[in-house]
């Protein structure tokens, strides 16, 4: 059965999460330490136990969330699960090209750190919100964003019928109502401490790039689908310049997870906490299976 290993990214922490993997398997317990030594935070304690104010902070949720992928793919990978494909939503990606043999764990946990420290910067140099956008179709979505004054862009496209709005305040609330107005199921502000994924993010990704120039990027031993083209890709330097462009670029998942079924993915296993990718991967090919594991448990029933 050839099958797709997914990362879910910023909106799937919660505290506890990682926890019962830790416990139970050595595995995770060295991403964890490697994790805290690389960083030098307590990214079990934020994990594990919070406080949730604490774990919601931008540049301490991602380098714990991506400890909390990481181990779940380790054991995964101790147990000899073979996927043909692997992605990430957003942050996930990062996760994604560790599986991949692309960075190694100690870059990955620098990386993952200095993102979350442009981005927390950015989001205060330049603020903006984001909003889920549920039940109205992204063409319609589109059309009231160009009649937005402002800088507010189309950051996510998650589902059929779920997208992201990325900007300036208050252009980007503007924006909401409208699509309120229009006939969307549910606009939701979401808490974050930025417009990710669109061009407020500039001068952020700039820095990261630069970041990136000092990391030797290696070839995929798994083809990885970035969120930035949606096309598979083992070619270090084709991976390399799609994380330049991720922090500004829309994620573009629908396309991501349909390049994955039309090369013949028959599962998908979401490697991580919460549900959050499953949901939408069920509504973009709810043809193909999707299981979600994070503890042992539901590892042990996958296999």
């Amino acid at each position: 059965m050839r099958l797709a290993v997914v990362f879910p990214g910023q909106g799937s922490q919660y505290v506890g999460m990682g926890k019962n993997l830790y416990e139970a398997r050595s595995e995770a317990r060295k991403i964890f330490e490697i994790g805290e030594e690389v960083t030098g935070l307590p990214l079990r304690d934020w994990a594990f136990s919070g406080p949730e104010e604490a774990l919601q902070r931008t540049e301490n949720l991602q380098p714990a969330l991506t400890a909390v992928n990481l181990a779940v793919w380790a054991v995964l990978e101790a147990e000899g699960l073979h996927p043909a494909f692997l992605a990430g939503h957003s942050l996930g990606e990062f996760s994604a090209l560790c599986a991949a043999g692309v960075l190694t764990l100690e870059e990955t946990f620098q990386l993952v750190k200095r993102r979350g420290e442009l981005m927390s910067r950015a989001g205060e140099i330049a603020p903006g919100a984001m909003y889920a956008v549920i039940g109205l179709e992204r063409s319609r979505l589109e059309e009231i964003l160009s009649r937005i004054s402002g800088r507010v862009y189309l950051a996510n496209h998650n589902s059929p019928e779920q997208s992201v709005i990325s900007g300036e305040e208050p252009g980007v609330h503007q924006a909401a109502q409208e699509a309120r107005a229009a006939g969307a199921r549910r606009v939701v502000r979401l808490p974050v401490s930025g417009a990710f994924h669109c061009p407020l993010m500039e001068p952020a990704a700039r820095e990261f790039a630069k970041d990136l120039q000092k990391v030797t990027f290696r070839p995929a031993r798994i083809p990885v689908v970035p969120n930035a083209t949606a096309a598979p890709a083992t070619d270090p330097e084709v991976l390399r310049r799609a994380l330049e462009r991720q922090m500004l670029s829309a994620v573009r998942w629908v396309e991501s997870v349909e390049a994955m079924v039309q090369a013949g993915v028959e599962l998908f296993v979401e490697a991580g906490p919460k549900k959050v990718l499953s949901g939408l991967m069920r509504r973009i090919a709810p043809q193909i299976p999707v299981i979600s594991v994070e503890s042992l448990e539901e590892i042990q029933a996958l296999l």
